[in-house]
């Protein structure tokens, strides 16, 4: 067993306490989530457009809500998480709301023991690539699920902002990939004060590894575009500019939070 699964055993174990507070904050919404709002936003509704009639794979889902988000729109969803409270959660999300979503639980270094289907989709947001220490094995996996001439579209949290400490007030990690960072890790991004504690394991990934990995497996680039907010305010020191854009404190404007990515299989 490579060494790095016991890293992930350590964030599965911190994703698990996550859910169970998570599942009830009104940072996810739940409840509006119930009555039918959509969990996902802008910049991935607009960038993707209509997925109606695709298959669709979504890797670290999560509890689902983004998966089941697309199922709304008319996709045929498979989602992966590697927390069994998340894919438990998410199953009886799907159950209770009557959809038809599979969702399963591995990593998704795994993923090919437990799912061999192509799809026209592939899809991840939002603070997903930094808990994985290898990104060639990543995009290698992205290019087998998908079908000749299938998508690949990510929306994820920049790497400029995981080089500083938590409270943006200096820089603290390398921009690229030198280094396993550990954290001891206590709350969570919507409660702070919840009782969770444990270590953590991630890896920070530049722009050109990303982008380079992805071109590597067979994917062509159609677009790459940065956004300076991000839709939510998961990180300290935020300041809400504009509804629903979250800037850094200080920095308001100058570096950019999030990028997305659109790739297709050649």
């Amino acid at each position: 067993m490579p060494d790095f699964y016991k890293y992930f055993e350590a964030n599965r174990n911190n994703w698990n306490q996550r859910t169970l507070v998570h599942r009830d904050s009104a940072f996810y919404g739940l409840q509006e989530f119930k009555t039918g709002k959509t969990s996902l936003n802008k910049i991935e509704l607009e960038e993707l457009g209509d997925v109606k009639g695709k298959k669709l794979l979504h890797l670290q889902c999560h509890f689902g809500m983004d998966t089941m988000s697309w199922a709304r729109q008319g996709a045929k969803c498979i989602g992966v998480d590697l927390s069994d409270e998340s894919i438990r959660l998410a199953k009886e999300l799907n159950r209770e709301m009557k959809l038809d979503v599979e969702f399963i639980l591995c990593n998704i270094y795994d993923l090919k023991k437990h799912l061999d289907e192509k799809f026209d989709i592939v899809f991840t947001s939002y603070g997903v690539i930094g808990w994985l220490p290898d990104l060639q094995k990543w995009a290698e996996l992205i290019s087998y699920y998908l079908k000749p001439g299938g998508i690949f579209y990510m929306v994820e949290f920049h790497p400029v902002v995981w080089i500083f400490d938590d409270d943006f007030t200096h820089i603290k990690y390398h921009y690229d990939n030198k280094e396993v960072i550990m954290i001891e890790n206590e709350g969570t991004y919507t409660d702070r004060n919840a009782d969770i504690k444990g270590k953590e394991y991630s890896w920070n990934h530049s722009i050109s590894e990303m982008q380079n990995t992805l071109i590597h497996a067979g994917l062509q680039i159609q677009f790459f575009n940065e956004y300076m907010y991000s839709p939510y305010p998961c990180f300290r020191n935020l300041t809400e500019r504009e509804k629903d854009q979250w800037q850094i404190k200080g920095m308001e404007g100058k570096i950019p939070m999030l990028y997305s990515i659109k790739a297709v299989k050649q």
